[in-house]
């Protein structure tokens, strides 16, 4: 087992003009190689507050409000990758088995799986999201919570999921993962998909695209970008084994960088049209929009 490592240092800023850049190093006293993770920002909302927490909630809040409501359609689930990967082994496990989804949105996948035989506990700290999931799904579970330290008991789960949550801490990802571990029980699954920092964004990192808008006025932290190296290694160091780190959402990948080129505000038909024209000739890693990993805490320490 990899042991735990020190807590992360102080980022960096990078001089690049027009955008916050910078690189989260955790500094290994064993001689490993450092883990570096690219920054996100994000166009500061005065209304979301300074506190980290209320500020993620605020956001997320918004932006499910403004993209269909607080309320997912578990039906959809079967359909996306994150669910492709993970239920052909979560449903090797004996029924009944107690599964965490951390950051759970808008709970589609903590009803399905509920459901299905797998009672889930859907976790977010967006207050509003779980009291509208609790009046609108009174046959599952969900809770207000931190995934950074839910106050749960150890070895609570028999596997744990998290779509696109663990980056969004400024800190970086070791409480995240520190905590994941200490809730799965011995040979407990675990399920985490996280930003990529795909070829394009390595490049931009390096050679700014001209035409890209930037945030107008101040930012604030939005999320750190891995690679799949950086994901497996920031797992094993708080004694996960890795059994796969894959890249997944290509084409949604594609049309945010088509988007993002025309300087557009949404993702139209047409650009819809091009990005499913360009994905079967591009390879996944110059534009794959996530990585996620499968993991396990090993049956025995």
């Amino acid at each position: 087992m990899i042991p735990a490592g020190p807590e992360p240092s102080e980022p960096a800023a990078d001089t690049l003009p027009g955008r916050e850049f910078f690189v989260l190093v955790e500094v290994d006293p064993d001689g490993r190689m450092p883990q570096q993770m690219r920054r996100d920002a994000r166009k500061y909302e005065q209304s979301e507050g300074d506190d980290e927490r209320d500020a993620i909630a605020a956001q997320w809040t918004r932006i499910w409000m403004t993209t269909g409501g607080l309320i997912g359609d578990p039906a959809a689930v079967t359909t996306r990758p994150e669910f492709k990967a993970m239920w052909p082994r979560l449903r090797a496990l004996p029924k009944g088995s107690r599964v965490l989804d951390g950051g759970c949105g808008r709970g589609e996948f903590t009803v399905w799986l509920t459901r299905a035989g797998y009672p889930t506990l859907g976790i977010d700290i967006s207050h509003a999201a779980i009291a509208e999931l609790q009046s609108a799904y009174p046959d599952a579970e969900f809770a207000v919570a931190d995934i950074r330290e839910t106050g749960f008991a150890d070895q609570s789960f028999d596997a744990y999921f998290s779509w696109g949550t663990f980056e969004h801490f400024e800190e970086g990802l070791d409480r995240v993962v520190r905590e994941a571990h200490r809730l799965l029980r011995p040979g407990g699954l675990l399920f985490v998909s996280t930003p990529f920092d795909n070829l394009r964004s390595a490049i931009h990192g390096t050679l700014r695209e001209p035409w890209i808008r930037e945030p107008n006025g101040p930012t604030r932290f939005y999320q750190w970008r891995l690679t799949r190296a950086e994901l497996a290694t920031a797992l094993m160091q708080h004694g996960f084994e890795i059994d796969s780190v894959k890249i997944i959402l290509k084409r949604h990948g594609l049309q945010r960088w088509i988007q993002s080129a025309l300087g557009l505000d949404e993702i139209t038909t047409p650009v819809k049209a091009a990005a499913r024209a360009l994905s079967p000739v591009l390879p996944a890693v110059v534009a794959g929009h996530m990585i996620l990993a499968v993991a396990r805490r090993p049956a025995k320490l």
